[in-house]
């Protein structure tokens, strides 16, 4: 008979099949509390000549909870999604899979971050970090001069 070491923090389901462990998650959401529930919102980062984007998805954040810090070469994230236990004309949830409550994402920045001209602006549930480049950073052209002699 094999032996089976006891891990007290696996659950019993992380040995069955992908099917039962999003039957898993589906159920740890179900017995959770919506508003206690960790949530990391998406980021996509790109880059462009002159600078880095950022663009993280938090819809139904209120701008007023997000924070965003600058330190160190790292770039802080923080914010917090509400969660509003109303009942709608009378009825209540039949349904909450969103996640609620706060969250913080870090970044680590290149040395090339011009960290006092960065921009953030926030619209349709979309936040956009605008990371401006140094001008030591910016690819340089350089023109070959041609000599008569």
């Amino acid at each position: 008979m094999p032996m089976i070491k006891y891990n007290p923090f696996q659950s019993e389901l992380e040995d069955f099949p992908t099917g039962l462990r999003l039957f898993q998650d589906s159920l740890s959401r179900l017995l959770s509390e919506p508003a206690s529930r960790p949530w990391t919102p998406a980021v996509d980062i790109y880059e462009t000549e002159n600078e880095l984007v950022m663009k993280a998805d938090i819809p139904d954040v209120d701008p007023k909870n997000v924070g965003i810090q600058l330190e160190n070469g790292t770039l802080t994230l923080k914010g917090e999604r509400k969660f509003e236990n109303e009942q709608r004309n009378g009825k209540g949830f039949h349904r909450i899979e969103r996640s609620y409550g706060t969250f913080v994402r870090a970044f680590s920045l290149p040395d090339t971050v011009d960290g006092d001209k960065v921009k953030a602006d926030y619209k349709n549930g979309v936040l956009t970090i605008t990371l401006p480049k140094k001008e030591v950073a910016k690819p340089k052209t350089i023109n070959v001069e041609i000599s008569n002699n």
